[in-house]
Parts: C-alpha cells; sequence; structure tokens
C-alpha cells in the first residue's frame, strides 16, 4: 500500500473525519483540540476540548459529536514516539460533547448514565435513524483496570443505555452494511466482537454466557484501536504493535496493511469513490492518505 504523508507535527491524532472539501477534521487528544486537516497538511483548531477528546463523528444536523476520555492517560516520550501512559490520578471521567462547525460552540450531553460516571467515552458511529453507538474504553487506575461498556444515546441528551458492560477495553465501534450489526474492537485483547441489533438503538440478547460474538481474536501481543467498514462489509481495525490497519470479514478472515508506526489508531474513508483512506499515525503525530483496494462504507450524516 502507497501511503501519502498529509500532515505531521498533530498531538496523537484520532477521529479522522473525511471531509467533503478534501480536508479532514479529527481530534488531537494531546493538544485537546477539535482539528482541521487541509488537503495540503495545514492545521487549525474548530474548538479547544479539555481533557482527551478521542472518536469524532458528523451528526444529522452536521455538528461534530466527540467521545471525550476526559484525560484518562497521561503521554509518555520514548525515543520520538509519543505512548499513551497511565491514567493520571485526578481523572474523574469523560463525555460526549457536541461541537459546532459554524461557531466552535462547545456542548456537553452526557457525563453518566443512570447515575453512573461515564469512564473514558472513546468512539461512535451514528445509524440512519441519527442515534449513536459509543464505546466506553474504560481506564488502568493503580489498583487495576475499570471496566468499559458499549452504549447507545441519542444527540438531544435525552436517553442514554449501556448495554453491554465488564469488557476490558471497548475502543473502536461501527455498523455493518445493513446496520443489523454493530461491531465493537477490544485494545487489550486484540479481539473484533459482534452484536446482534433486534431494532435501531437496541441489542438482540446475546449468546448464552457470552456478551457478544468473537468475529477474530488476533495472534500474538496485537492490540486494536479503532476501526471503520468497508463497502463490502469488511470491518477494518487499526493495529498497534504490529502497525497497521487489519482488515477483517465478518466470517474472520483477516489481511495487513501495514503501517510506518506502531501506534496506528485509525482509518476512515472518503472521496467520490470511496477509496481514499486516511490513516492516523498517533505514534508519531502523522497522517497518511493511501489508495485503499477496496471501496469503504459511507456514513450517514457525512456528505
Amino acid at each position: 500500500m502507497e501511503l501519502e504523508l498529509v500532515a505531521e507535527g498533530l498531538q496523537f491524532p484520532e477521529g479522522p473525519i473525511a471531509m467533503a472539501d478534501g480536508s479532514v477534521i479529527l481530534t488531537e487528544i494531546q493538544r485537546q483540540t477539535l482539528s482541521r486537516v487541509a488537503a495540503d497538511g495545514r492545521r487549525e483548531t474548530i474548538a479547544e476540548l479539555p481533557g482527551g477528546p478521542n472518536g469524532a463523528a458528523i451528526g444529522p444536523d452536521g455538528a461534530v459529536y466527540v467521545t471525550n476520555n476526559g484525560g484518562s492517560f497521561n503521554f509518555i516520550d520514548m525515543g520520538g514516539l509519543n505512548v499513551p501512559g497511565p491514567t493520571p490520578p485526578g481523572h474523574e471521567g469523560g463525555s460526549i460533547q457536541r461541537i459546532d462547525l459554524t461557531t466552535g460552540a462547545v456542548t456537553t450531553l452526557y457525563t453518566e448514565c443512570d447515575g453512573k460516571r461515564l469512564i473514558g467515552p472513546n468512539d461512535l458511529v451514528f445509524d440512519r435513524q441519527g442515534g449513536f453507538w459509543f464505546t466506553d474504553h474504560g481506564c488502568t487506575t493503580a489498583e487495576g483496570r475499570k471496566f468499559g461498556a458499549l452504549y447507545y444515546a441519542l444527540t438531544d441528551g435525552s436517553q442514554i443505555v449501556r448495554w453491554r458492560d465488564h469488557f476490558v477495553s471497548p475502543n473502536g465501534v461501527g455498523l455493518s452494511p445493513d446496520e443489523k450489526t454493530v461491531y465493537m474492537a477490544d485494545t487489550t485483547l486484540g479481539r473484533l466482537w459482534s452484536f446482534d441489533i433486534a431494532a435501531p438503538g437496541v441489542l438482540a440478547d446475546a449468546p448464552p454466557l457470552m456478551p457478544g460474538n468473537v468475529v477474530v481474536t488476533l495472534p500474538g501481543y496485537q492490540l486494536f484501536d479503532s476501526l471503520a467498514v468497508e463497502a463490502d462489509g469488511r470491518v477494518c481495525v487499526a493495529t498497534i504493535i504490529n502497525g497497521g490497519i487489519t482488515a477483517i470479514s465478518p466470517g474472520g478472515a483477516t489481511e495487513h496493511f501495514a503501517v510506518p508506526d506502531v501506534i496506528v489508531t485509525n482509518i476512515c474513508f472518503g472521496g467520490a469513490d470511496m477509496r481514499d483512506a486516511w490513516i492516523t499515525a498517533s505514534g508519531t503525530g502523522k497522517l497518511y492518505k493511501a489508495r485503499w483496494p477496496r471501496a469503504g462504507l459511507r456514513l450517514n450524516f457525512n456528505g
């Protein structure tokens, strides 16, 4: 896969959104901003987002919705590689935020569910009805791991539902082309889960003794981050340690596309034929563009 370097000097970029004008909107977790990278690589700040802006998606009203982890990890410089470190002791939790692209105004929609604080919201995806699935990554404390969960919520702040919990480290989330399945990547396990959808925003009952269906668990020590879905249903998961993108068929077959960074965190699709792919190489602070071998799935409210 031939890569074009679009931008560098980004401060742990995540959540890329391919825009119709050729720019990419993304979060910079360490800089604590929602940013725009123009086609020529110029960067500008759209909004300041204290804490840890993580995933981002265009909603039905044209605003950007962000999963903010609340600053759930420090950053460690390991010889020029920017690595997320342990959760700071003062971390109180994260939120779901809405950013108006015209004014830059920021609104916080959710900080809790059923009286329980959100820990570290990580990624989100909108369905055709305009609601969104999102993951809470949890966090690591001195005493151990706070587990994460899979949620569904509405954009007006009126409804948030915790559908599955007690996952080690939920990260990327996406929908199958027919929206009958929601996919979720677990970072630490290197595992891709799938969950059957009974109705919009409603999961079907889980299999006996299991929270969902296992699509694949990668061998060895490979970690998963965020994901995007192809038009044919393959799930493309950003892969850490074995840096690159792992494309996974619904049946579990895999193929790997290498990227020169061991902390590859996201991929998104755009362009007229949906074969332009933008990839965040977060350890080195770079944004790459490539021609993908197949078309990506067009997201519901992203032009």
